[in-house]
């Protein structure tokens, strides 16, 4: 998943959901207060999806997500145009290179952290210490600049068409798509994200990792991948390019992930990781309510011992919804 948050132009509420990223970002990789960093998260989201300019925090805790603390800064932010906890949390120069270091691919809060204790603050003293660094940090900073741009939609849908071409003459057997915000319609996107399934490949089989690498060395060879952070049985982490020059298009280094799914979960998957978290909680909780387990790999019925039985069949994400009584929505209607 991607670092870099997306920026909404009809965002009305644009300056309250900045600095309650600011917070979640802090909590996430200072304190690493995960429950904070999602309540400040949703609330921006929130925020960022109401249709007018918030007045107050009153008027903020109508909307449900948001309790008494986060409308008490709106209030305070409303009043004084700051807040003092975001003052201290800038003020203080661990709190301040932590949240630098973690922009970083491949360098999460607890690295970060172990930079700073040293006196490492940004990606110029990284650029110093490249030999202390592991493959993936020295990929994250070699590219660093273009791993920080959200990536258009244009030049997502041109690498798709790329990567799709690509997979469809190693073998015209596998589906494949792009997932994540690109897939839930958006403007842009901070990597991309590719499901790829076969169906010579289910769940009950041994894993075949050669399905995976067979696309990835086509990709390699016809100059689209780039690099490789790792390289699993099911899941390959790298670095992607549009291969030809496009005067349309800006050529940048992104990050791309492309993971193999077995062919009887792929639906499944393919809902997880299209998104959002938040539509994926809401769709999990329903499907309890209804008598049924959903994660990423199957929908099974809770027996009355509490005990999932069997996975249920699913040949499409449609499927999914009919189980569980809930209305098909289209990817573009999931952005909760």
């Amino acid at each position: 998943m991607s670092k870099r948050k997306n920026p909404n132009t009809e965002n009305l509420n644009s300056d309250f959901c900045d600095f309650l990223m600011e917070l979640a970002n802090y909590e996430k990789n200072v304190t690493r207060a995960l429950h904070k960093y999602n309540v400040y998260r949703k609330a921006a989201g929130l925020l960022a999806k109401h249709p007018t300019r918030i007045k107050s925090g009153e008027e903020a805790k109508r909307l449900n997500g948001i309790g008494d603390k986060i409308a008490k800064k709106i209030d305070e932010f409303i009043r004084t145009g700051q807040l003092e906890k975001l003052n201290k949390i800038r003020a203080d120069d661990t709190s301040m290179a932590i949240n630098e270091l973690t922009k970083v691919s491949g360098i999460g809060p607890a690295a970060a952290a172990n930079f700073a204790k040293d006196g490492i603050k940004d990606i110029e003293d990284l650029r110093k210490i490249t030999d202390k660094l592991n493959h993936h940090q020295k990929i994250g900073v070699k590219h660093f600049e273009d791993f920080e741009l959200r990536i258009p939609r244009e030049e997502i849908t041109s690498l798709r068409d790329v990567i799709l071409a690509g997979i469809q003459k190693v073998d015209s057997k596998y589906t494949a798509k792009v997932c994540g915000s690109y897939r839930r319609g958006a403007t842009s996107s901070g990597d991309i994200d590719v499901l790829l399934t076969h169906p010579d490949y289910v769940a009950t089989d041994k894993k075949k990792p050669e399905l995976l690498k067979a696309v990835v060395k086509h990709l390699t060879d016809k100059g689209l991948v780039t690099d490789t952070i790792s390289m699993g049985d099911s899941k390959f982490m790298g670095v992607c390019r549009l291969p030809e020059d496009d005067k349309a298009i800006k050529r940048r280094y992104r990050r791309f992930d492309l993971r193999l799914i077995p062919h009887d979960q792929y639906y499944c998957a393919l809902l997880y990781f299209t998104g959002s978290d938040m539509f994926n909680k809401d769709m999990r909780g329903r499907a309890l309510e209804n008598g049924f387990t959903l994660n990423e790999y199957c929908i099974r019925p809770m027996g009355s011992t509490g005990i999932p039985g069997e996975s249920l069949p699913v040949t499409s994400e449609e499927d999914i919804f009919d189980y569980i009584g809930m209305r098909f929505k289209k990817p573009s209607e999931r952005n909760l």
